[in-house]
């Protein structure tokens, strides 16, 4: 009880706790959003692999002195876009391909963080520091969630469709590649933008366990995104408290708080746990 108290009193007087608060919050909205369609259309490692190719888009753009959401969103379509072009123009598989491209440019974004000579920790691009996010991020996180909120209340039906059925979206009509296109560009977007919670390498994990938690809740579609969102965002509020009381890495503490919660509903879902399966 007293760690609590001592994080409420910080949150009342660090200016930088109450920015990482409120970043870690917006951070497990859209994560928790964006992953169940992430979940739904089967493409956690896709999610993966864009988490890791925007790298050198990061690398890039700080050599060249520009925002790093447009170069990690340039690497990241870029990723996606190859990804799909060695799939139809082989006989390789979608994860071979999928496995061939993040790993070069994981590489890549390795070798070119060491030529920039970068004073920027890579243990927190890789692990995250959400307590040293700055007002200017929290700005940047604000104005990306507006974004995915935009994107998916403008185009829900057509991503619920694509996201059941692709075939009968195409026979409906709908431009089923335009929206897998524009949802790898929005996933790009919230992996940047969470590079500082929890960093590349965890990235994934908050957009897919957040997700098959309340997949295993729910079978609805705007159920799953809401609940998703609230487990991410408690997820991250129980792993700032971890990472300021005992100092941990807050990536790590946040991940490690969502899979608590997975476990807890793989066991005791009411109809998809384990332990109500084996009574039915």
């Amino acid at each position: 009880m007293h760690s609590i108290e001592l994080f409420i009193d910080g949150l009342t007087k660090y200016n930088f706790l109450q920015t990482a608060l409120v970043t870690s919050i917006l951070v497990g909205i859209m994560s928790g959003i964006i992953g169940s369609f992430i979940i739904l259309r089967g493409m956690s490692l896709m999610g993966d692999a864009i988490s890791h190719a925007v790298l050198p888009g990061v690398a890039v753009a700080y050599m060249l002195g520009i925002n790093l959401l447009l170069g990690a969103s340039a690497f990241g379509i870029l990723a996606a876009l190859l990804i799909g072009v060695v799939t139809m123009k082989s006989k390789l598989k979608n994860d071979t391909a999928i496995g061939i491209v993040f790993s070069a440019f994981f590489a890549l974004g390795f070798i070119l963080i060491s030529l920039a000579e970068s004073a920027t920790n890579l243990h927190h691009i890789l692990f995250g520091n959400v307590l040293a996010v700055s007002d200017s991020d929290l700005i940047t996180t604000a104005i990306v969630l507006s974004i995915v909120l935009l994107f998916v209340v403008t185009f829900y039906k057509e991503l619920l469709i694509t996201s059941f059925d692709n075939t009968f979206a195409k026979a409906y009509g709908l431009k089923t590649q335009i929206m897998h296109y524009a949802l790898m560009l929005v996933l790009t977007l919230v992996t940047v933008t969470a590079l500082q919670t929890v960093g590349i390498i965890l990235i994934v994990a908050m957009l897919i366990t957040p997700a098959a938690t309340a997949y295993l809740l729910t079978n609805r579609m705007s159920h799953m995104m809401i609940v998703a969102a609230i487990f991410s965002v408690i997820s991250s509020i129980v792993g700032l408290y971890l990472s300021f009381t005992f100092n941990w890495a807050s990536g790590p503490a946040i991940v490690l708080t969502a899979a608590i919660f997975f476990t807890l509903a793989f066991i005791f879902a009411p109809k998809q746990g384990i332990v109500f399966k084996r009574k039915s």
